[in-house]
């Protein structure tokens, strides 16, 4: 018997959710022996609502939001006996992409498949948990601009923040304590990926890995404008990694520190660097059709 429970944000993607929460509840039904709807009118709310579901014991929980609220549910769902399943109705998606959930049939079918798989989670020194990607510079930049951007909905808001960010980019001196490794630079952004993308599908850590037990470090040095404009088109395909300006590597516990830098988890804003995290193997059971997320 599968016991679940729906916490829908309805104002997630411009009030998408809460639009569409209705047919997705009726959808869940159909793969569920029982569930409940949660309406959540605030992140506040959001977080009370997905700690009582699991404290309730709920065998899965299913967010129908965007990256804000999955993120939220994280935090109560990590190291418990509750799955989380997504269904995507925010501007980003990228937890649910990674999850391999566009819709709320994709979530449907791995519960009645019993998909369900432990994938890592990164957790920063504040006890608060990540499941994709921890970023500083100017990709946090992006994102304090195109959270605050009304106009266009969507990853296309994060294209027009990168345009904007990069008339005011400036390199920063940086310092990535990474395991063993010790890395100095004059940087413009780094990014601590437990999954692959950030910004709506951008794959700025294109080979992570959330069962390998470590984050892939991605840091872009000082470079040119004209250089980054080149590189633009190579964020959307990963192929920015093979750019002379950018650094990649691996480790299970990383710490940045150096500049007045924000950080960014899961696309929500932390605080300012220094920052620490560290990838813990196996802290949250999700809902996945997908064999390896």
């Amino acid at each position: 018997m599968t016991r679940a429970a729906l916490l829908v944000c309805p104002a997630s993607g411009r009030g998408r959710a809460g639009r569409v929460a209705d047919a997705v509840a009726a959808r869940l039904r159909t793969a569920v022996d029982s569930l409940n709807s949660h309406v959540a009118d605030s992140a506040e709310g959001t977080l009370a609502l997905a700690r009582r579901a699991v404290d309730d014991g709920v065998d899965v929980l299913v967010v129908l939001g965007g990256d804000g609220a999955a993120h939220l549910a994280v935090q109560a769902c990590a190291r418990s006996g509750t799955a989380l399943a997504v269904v995507p109705a925010g501007t980003g998606n990228d937890l649910a992409s990674a999850l391999g959930a566009s819709s709320v049939e994709d979530v449907v079918a791995a519960l009645r498949a019993g998909g369900r798989r432990s994938v890592d989670l990164g957790r920063l020194e504040t006890g608060t948990w990540f499941a994709t990607v921890l970023c500083a510079g100017f990709d946090s930049a992006v994102n304090e601009r195109a959270n605050a951007l009304r106009w266009p909905a969507g990853p296309r808001r994060y294209d027009l923040a990168i345009l904007a960010e990069l008339a005011v980019l400036r390199p920063q001196r940086l310092r990535v304590d990474a395991d063993e490794r010790v890395l100095e630079l004059d940087a413009l952004l780094v990014a601590v990926g437990n999954t692959s993308s950030y910004g709506g599908g951008i794959p700025v850590c294109p080979d992570a890995d959330v069962n390998d037990g470590l984050f892939d470090v991605t840091v872009l040095a000082a470079a040119p404008r004209r250089a980054l404009l080149r590189m633009l088109p190579a964020l959307r395909t990963g192929r920015h990694v093979d750019h002379p300006a950018v650094r990649t590597f691996r480790a299970r516990s990383v710490t940045l520190s150096g500049p007045p830098w924000v950080g960014y988890a899961d696309g929500e804003r932390m605080h300012e660097v220094p920052v620490s995290a560290t990838c813990v193997p196996g802290a949250l059971t999700v809902v996945s059709s997908i064999t390896s997320v």
